[in-house]
């Protein structure tokens, strides 16, 4: 067998590492919260059409001099609409912000649209959005116990929540926006992780019927250093096409980014140590993965 890695060896370093991580993240977000983007505070949508291509980068900065900083523009299907979307429900915003557009340019502007989305609709996104991760994290720990065992599940879960409550820690202490775009990263984020996870896991219990004389402690390190390459692999090549996203996605993509680049670094860390970490306080046997024999009625007539 190839040289083996005592990834288990430092699990008393790595778990303080975690806890310290993890309560820091929960800390900042106890305190300074998220920064909720337009998409979950409320505020006025605005669609505009130019005679011609339309220059994202000039219209944010015209808004920013006129006085509207906080102006996030969108291309809108064609080249020639946008869509800004901006704190307020001053029903003459829509006219104000083409006035500001309208002064050094020759691009012709015409406001089409301007929709005001009160903050009821917003926290009904945030709500469902809160309720329906927290009903992927439930359906995975369901699958990962009729698939594995519930040991399994909970380490796993465990992993998926030091994932989640990092990346919303960094959101919150740079007070970063957070938008629908990073709320599906964060889902994301789940599914990605547990992928990580599942790898590892599956060779632990494949592990079990071959290395019959070795610990807990000794399968994890050979499954883990088995699944290394991989795990790797998958996670470096995913971090190049996201890290390509974030350089030159523009700025309606770099939180949805950000996020994932994040969570795909802490998710190849959880799958590595935390998940499985937990296997071991939880004392998985070999016995945990027999099926129980079930007891059939012996038929005594005669």
């Amino acid at each position: 067998m190839k040289r083996v890695i005592n990834f288990m060896g430092v699990r008393r370093l790595a778990f303080t590492v975690t806890l310290i991580m993890t309560l820091a993240s929960l800390g900042c977000l106890a305190v300074k919260g998220l920064n909720f983007g337009l998409d979950f505070t409320g505020g006025t949508l605005i669609e505009l059409n130019y005679e011609q291509a339309a220059d994202l980068n000039k219209i944010r900065s015209q808004l920013q001099e006129g006085g509207y900083p906080d102006a996030i523009v969108q291309s809108f299907g064609a080249v020639n609409d946008v869509l800004v979307r901006m704190p307020g429900d001053n029903p003459e915003l829509g006219n104000q912000v083409a006035q500001v557009l309208r002064q050094d340019t020759a691009n012709q502007v015409v406001v089409k649209r301007v929709e005001f989305v009160g903050p009821a609709v917003g926290e009904e996104l945030r709500d469902q959005g809160g309720l329906g991760m927290l009903l992927a994290l439930a359906g995975i720990m369901v699958y990962l116990g009729f698939r594995f065992q519930w040991k399994f599940g909970v380490g796993a879960i465990v992993g998926l929540f030091h994932d989640v409550i990092v990346t919303l820690g960094v959101f919150s202490y740079f007070q970063l926006t957070f938008d629908l775009t990073v709320l599906a990263a964060i889902l994301a984020i789940i599914g990605y992780s547990l992928n990580d996870t599942i790898v590892v896991f599956d060779r632990i219990r494949e592990n079990f019927r071959f290395l019959r004389n070795t610990s807990l402690i000794e399968n994890i390190n050979i499954s883990t250093t088995q699944t290394l390459l991989s795990t790797l692999a998958t996670s470096i090549s995913t971090l190049l096409a996201v890290g390509a996203l974030l350089m030159f996605g523009g700025d309606n993509l770099w939180g949805f980014a950000l996020a994932l680049f994040i969570g795909i670094a802490a998710g190849t860390y959880s799958s590595v140590y935390i998940s499985s970490i937990f296997l071991i306080w939880l004392k998985l046997t070999v016995e945990d993965l027999i099926p129980p024999v079930s007891a059939e009625e012996v038929d005594e007539t005669p």
